[in-house]
């Protein structure tokens, strides 16, 4: 599958060197993700795979900071190791209770359509459900360690992942940028196709092709794709709008590629023509979003961006003709708002890491996302790229689907995949 540009084992032997470094001679256990539970293809998660590179379920990972080595225990034999040593599962109690420290994840794992953000959630709904209760598996696993390892310091392991994982390496940006032109193909192939009357969902049928047959494994989230008054909903993820004539359409949809993926958000009108109006907020935010890409470099930081752009940005609100006072309040509470330059981007959607309180670094990758609302109206509108911060500014990774409003007046409706291939009752 042509998903596997990814990395030789010398790659994650590196991340495992770099852990070890950061451990200081104490030790990391990891376990990876359990069977998969009906018919569909194992995924690991995405902790287990970034340091071992192994996709088989039930094994466990030791990295051992007194010898610096690092062991797998798993039943399938040395093929899975990835060049490391690799002892039957049932051992290793003996080599966790040997450990002093232990530094192990805390937080539940992400796996498949997942990221720590939502799945720290859903536990804690899962946790205060009456009827449930049930705690994660990571807890479980922690609540084991503790009993196997009872002279142990327990210690949790994601802050230092989360900060490794936050700088991309050269193999992992090669799988960024690859993720990336495909969520962009995936936009600009919906763009084309969506037309009034036709549905959301066959626009996510759509991306899904072009995800699979370039090799990814699907999607790395739920697509959202509504349409009008759905929108006012920016995630809302149930596809099952038709798109009529002169309403706004969203679309933010990416491949989990080689377990990485991407992050887009492009609007266009259905019919392909905007309004007076939609050019009047969907053109400020376009103009937002362009002045952000151009002010991001390394050496920087997050806040300071930001406000140079808003202090951009509020000579041009000053400078319109605004057609209703609630545009104008909310263009200028759009440049107060701190989330225009979003979350990170990687392993999963909403990545793990911090850049936004340290200075801008080569190797960052997050999602650039500015966006507005009108509340009295219930509008919304945004448009969203991911990026990599390189030596003198950025690389849009996103940049192959047109947000511009005449680039996208240019292709929106002009046909594409659903019309070729129109659902069974379009052709009866």
């Amino acid at each position: 599958m042509q998903r596997h540009i990814e990395f030789p084992p010398e790659e994650f032997a590196a991340r495992r060197a770099r852990l070890l470094e950061l451990l200081g001679g104490a030790s990391a256990v990891l376990q990876g993700a359990g069977p998969a539970r009906g018919f569909e293809a194992f995924r690991q998660t995405n902790d287990f795979y970034y340091l071992s590179g192994i996709e088989e379920p039930q094994a466990i990972l030791l990295v051992e900071g007194g010898s610096r080595t690092a062991t797998l225990f798993h039943d399938g034999g040395p093929e899975v190791s990835g060049r490391m040593p690799v002892r039957p599962l049932s051992e290793a109690r003996a080599a966790i209770h040997a450990q002093a420290v232990i530094y192990t994840p805390h937080a539940p794992a992400e796996g498949i359509h997942m990221s720590r953000d939502i799945a720290t959630r859903s536990q804690a709904v899962i946790a205060s459900e009456p009827w449930d209760g049930a705690g994660s598996r990571e807890a479980r696993f922690l609540e084991r360690l503790r009993r196997e390892a009872p002279a142990a310091a327990i210690r949790d392991l994601n802050p230092l992942l989360d900060g490794m994982r936050l700088m991309k390496s050269p193999r992992e940006l090669a799988l960024l940028r690859r993720a990336g032109r495909l969520a962009a193909l995936s936009a600009l192939e919906a763009m084309k196709s969506g037309r009034p009357g036709v549905r959301a969902f066959e626009l996510g049928a759509a991306a899904a092709y072009l995800y699979r047959v370039n090799g990814a494994r699907g999607e790395g989230y739920a697509p959202i794709i509504p349409c009008g008054a759905n929108v006012w909903d920016a995630h809302w993820c149930r596809n099952d709008d038709v798109l009529r004539t002169g309403e706004f359409v969203l679309f933010d949809c990416a491949p989990d590629f080689g377990y990485y993926t991407s992050d887009i958000g492009r609007m266009w009108v259905a019919g392909g023509r905007f309004c007076p109006w939609q050019r009047e907020l969907y053109g400020f935010i376009a103009l937002f979003h362009s002045t952000l890409l151009r002010l991001i470099r390394p050496g920087r930081d997050a806040g300071g961006i930001l406000e140079e752009a808003a202090a951009g940005m509020k000579r041009v609100i000053e400078s319109t003709s605004w057609s209703k006072p609630s545009f104008e309040k909310a263009a200028r509470a759009t440049l107060s708002y701190t989330g225009h330059l979003s979350h990170p981007v990687g392993m999963a959607v909403h990545d793990v890491g911090d850049y936004r309180n340290r200075l801008l670094e080569p190797g960052m990758v997050f999602a650039v996302d500015p966006q507005l609302w009108v509340p009295e109206e219930k509008l919304y509108v945004r448009v969203e790229d991911t990026v990599a911060v390189t030596d003198d500014g950025i690389e849009n990774l996103t940049k192959d689907a047109p947000f511009r409003m005449e680039d996208v007046e240019r292709v929106a409706g002009t046909g594409g995949l659903v019309q070729a291939f129109p659902p069974l009752e379009a052709t009866a």
